[in-house]
């Protein structure tokens, strides 16, 4: 009896041990122990071997790769939950199924994006460098140091009411924040009693009337530069913006100029437009105490990491198994 050949799965970075040990009983996995990005070269040839090749969002999967890709790469099974990294319709004319890690970070980035909405108007990293920086020599409390801005009674409005911008919303409300939204479908009147919520089918009208803007939506050609300098001008000067979605949702130039006049009190950040590079005058921002800066962490936990690690292995079991992936991702999707 013969037995039946592992497919060879590429995977791109370093998972959890629990995940690759896992790929390795299930697939002939080739690991990255090491996670160093992998270049152009070894990605190209990568697919010209793989019979699945297992990318993250530092991996840019686009037409001229997967024209490379030999006949026997039959699935790129994304470990992300965004798939902009992947040129999808090439993919699938060249007979390739892409599936992603969708609903499993939720909860962590909306976590994140609450922690930022607290930080930036309460200035809790300029308040922890006072004490690293101080070398011991801090001269305690006083009534009138590092007043920041109350978030209780203020208006939260958040841009993309997905299953992310809803979980945000649950936390903000009990924050005592008054929720906005803006979204492409007002969300079922359940969900928009229980949060108490304002839908706004103008996104310029939200962006004069809140404080805080959260920004949760997806990264589409259609989202690209959606806070746009127009729209960053309607903001008030009082106000702040925080984004833990995509970097190029935001005209980030625009938004630094912005931070810079006073035109808008500050910002937290966890995603970049021209990630893993980040804006000089961010940094320089970040050093003024005027934002706040984090590494693309919204959904780093453990747990996060091994439910996505198990998703990716459904994924491609299920293919393999000749059934179609829970988790497909089909061409025009945003």
């Amino acid at each position: 009896m013969t037995t039946k050949k592992k497919p060879l799965v590429y995977i791109t970075r370093k998972l959890p041990d629990i995940v690759e040990t896992r790929m390795r009983e299930l697939f002939d996995a080739e690991l990255n122990i090491d996670d160093t990005p992998r270049s152009r070269d070894e990605l190209i040839a990568a697919v010209k071997r793989a019979d699945v090749l297992v990318p993250t969002v530092t991996d840019r999967i686009d037409a001229g790769l997967i024209e490379e890709a030999g006949p026997q790469l039959k699935l790129i099974a994304s470990f992300s939950n965004g798939i902009d990294h992947v040129d999808v319709e090439a993919a699938a004319k060249k007979g390739i199924t892409v599936t992603n890690t969708p609903n499993v970070l939720t909860e962590d980035t909306a976590d994140m994006t609450m922690a930022l909405i607290l930080a930036v108007p309460r200035r809790l990293a300029e308040g922890a460098r006072v004490l690293t920086d101080s070398k011991g020599d801090w001269e305690g409390w006083s009534p009138t140091w590092m007043l920041g801005h109350r978030i209780w009674g203020k208006r939260l409005g958040i841009i993309g009411m997905g299953r992310i911008g809803t979980a945000v919303a649950r936390r903000a409300k009990a924050f005592g924040l008054s929720i906005h939204y803006h979204n492409r479908h007002r969300v079922n009147p359940q969900t928009e009693a229980q949060l108490e919520a304002t839908y706004w089918d103008s996104l310029d009208q939200m962006l004069a009337r809140v404080d805080i803007v959260s920004i949760n939506c997806p990264s589409t050609p259609a989202t690209y530069h959606l806070v746009s300098a127009r729209r960053l001008a309607l903001m008030q000067p009082t106000s702040y913006l925080v984004n833990t979605a995509r970097g190029g949702v935001v005209d980030e130039t625009t938004l630094i100029k912005c931070i810079r006049e006073g035109k808008i009190a500050g910002a937290g950040l966890d995603v970049f437009e021209n990630e893993p590079l980040v804006n000089p005058k961010l940094l320089k921002l970040a050093h003024e105490n005027k934002v706040v800066l984090l590494p693309h962490m919204s959904s780093a936990t453990i747990e996060s990491r091994i439910d996505m690690g198990e998703k990716v292995i459904i994924n491609i079991k299920t293919y393999i198994d000749g059934h179609r992936p829970p988790d497909r991702v089909l061409p025009g999707r945003d």
